[in-house]
């Protein structure tokens, strides 16, 4: 039995050991010289002044014991385990929602819209842009569907089943094992993370190309919306005009909540093959990465890391791309040589692929120990055409840097591609500075804004596979067109007349949850 943590990533019982400290300490120290590492330990929650709850909900599905409602009070991001560590905890959802039927989340809604309280859907919390916090409103029932987490029904003739949104990773997969079938959907946040928060968030998962979004494994929706239900029909494919599915992926809860979902499912591989490369030149490696993302081998990874993200994760000073194939039907040693042949002049080098891997699964563990020693390391994410990327990269890494000197008086900035395209890559650059406890909020929301406005500028999208959440909105509503924002809006006066669901987020907020009764 585990028990997640109510501050931080994760379980308590898998934060980093003593030994791993020291080791980040040592690795701070090498690339950050005379950077203050005093610890800081998380506070008690009892010892926290959390206000009391302003409503009563009526029923047993909902609890307003204090765990539970700040360990639904915000997501992962570092801004949030930062405050959590300062024992900043507000604002709180005054209630936690667990329902056990979908009649159970209609009744949820069909409440809180008599009384003009808000809700947040929530699927693992794993959010990283303020996607579930209850920011400025007066009056929130967060809304866990952890109870809805089975695999209904298996069609193994089309490869897909109707699962319920709330059941997260590893039991999802397991469940699917007992029928020899994988939805092969690995984000970072697998373990922590659900079915429906993937949906709702446009999620992409680990494989670096082909079917890795969620968008492109969704059958069928169904989704209770405060003004009924929209189940989509199940098809391969289709041409009747707009599709409902896309309306609610990536709508963040605004919409409606994902209750359920056929989603479609691959038999578990049986042949893989992989391989590191490192280059010596970074735009030779970006040139080589390029190669293979057009030229049709689909590897399942192909996730480059220039030589600072190498050396600090991967054990190399120099760019490594790390490649894998793999497949159910067929040996892949022939796909990953042709991919190899690409790479030209790429020394193959071993372990870094292992080294990379281990680093990979640790990182939010590792995020959160070194921030309770007053280090900000956060990441920004983005995808954006091959022809802008050289600008993009030289526009983010100019913007970070010059933050980080600014903020910090010193800094590195990091880069790896997470997933390739024919037609762009999907840069992922890491942020690593000193902080001033006490100050870590401000020093990150400067720098979060220097990045993201050199994002957007130089073309890139402000978010990948993040989400918006309410962090990204001042920059999501510039990004996307001002008349597909109206037609989002309409949607959501549609769906959503009250204004109930996660205001604030996509769309500019409603009344709801907003005032004292």
């Amino acid at each position: 039995m585990t028990t997640r943590s109510w501050w931080g990533w994760g379980t308590v019982e898998d934060a980093v050991t003593p030994e791993e400290r020291r080791a980040l300490a040592d690795r701070v120290r090498a690339v950050l010289p005379g950077a203050d590492l005093t610890f800081h330990a998380p506070p008690d929650p009892k010892s926290l002044d959390v206000p009391a709850p302003r409503i009563q909900p009526p029923g047993e599905i909902y609890s307003t014991d204090l765990v539970d409602r700040l360990s639904h009070a915000r997501g992962q991001a570092y801004r949030d385990v930062t405050r959590n560590l300062a024992g900043d905890v507000g604002p709180l959802p005054d209630a936690v929602a667990r329902p056990r039927t979908e009649q159970d989340v209609v009744d949820v809604l069909d409440w809180c819209g008599s009384n003009d309280v808000a809700v947040i859907p929530f699927g693992g919390g794993t959010s990283v842009v303020g996607g579930v916090e209850p920011r400025e409103l007066d009056r929130v029932v967060t809304l866990d569907l952890q109870h809805l987490d089975r695999v209904l029904e298996v069609d193994p003739t089309s490869r897909a089943a109707r699962i319920q949104a709330g059941v997260l990773g590893p039991s999802l997969e397991a469940q699917l094992k007992e029928h020899g079938l994988t939805l092969r959907h690995f984000p970072q946040s697998f373990e922590f993370s659900t079915l429906g928060g993937w949906l709702a968030t446009r999620a992409g998962g680990h494989y670096a190309t082909l079917y890795t979004h969620i968008d492109d494994l969704t059958e069928s929706l169904r989704v209770v919306t405060p003004q009924g239900i929209s189940e989509s029909r199940r098809l391969p494919g289709s041409g009747a005009g707009p599709s409902p599915d896309r309306l609610f992926l990536g709508s963040e809860g605004t919409l409606g909540v994902i209750t359920e979902a056929w989603m479609r499912l691959q038999s578990p591989p049986l042949h893989r093959a992989g391989a590191s490369v490192r280059f010596a030149s970074w735009d030779r490696a970006v040139e080589a990465t390029r190669a293979i993302a057009q030229s049709g081998l689909h590897p399942a990874n192909c996730r480059l890391l220039d030589p600072a993200e190498a050396f600090l994760n991967a054990g190399s000073s120099q760019a490594v791309l790390v490649l894998a194939f793999e497949s159910a039907a067929h040996p892949v040693d022939g796909l990953l040589a042709q991919a190899l042949e690409l790479c030209g002049d790429g020394e193959v080098v071993e372990g870094a692929a292992q080294q990379w891997r281990k680093s990979f699964l640790r990182m939010p563990y590792q995020r959160d120990a070194v921030a309770q020693h007053a280090m900000i390391t956060e990441t920004f994410e983005t995808a954006c055409t091959w022809d802008r990327f050289a600008d993009l990269h030289a526009a983010v890494v100019e913007a970070g840097t010059a933050a980080l000197r600014e903020v910090c008086g010193i800094g590195i900035v990091t880069c790896r591609f997470t997933h390739v395209y024919p037609d762009g890559p999907a840069p992922y650059y890491g942020i690593y500075a000193p902080g001033r406890w006490g100050s870590l909020i401000s020093q990150w929301d400067e720098i979060k804004a220097a990045v993201s406005e050199a994002l957007l500028a130089a073309g890139g999208t402000i978010t990948h596979h993040h989400a918006v959440g309410r962090d990204h909105m001042p920059w999501y509503t510039r990004q996307r067109p001002d008349v597909f924002a109206a037609a989002l809006s309409g949607a959501k006066a549609a769906l959503d007349p009250a204004g109930l669901l996660n205001p604030g987020v996509l769309t500019t907020r409603s009344n709801a949850g907003s005032a004292p009764r």
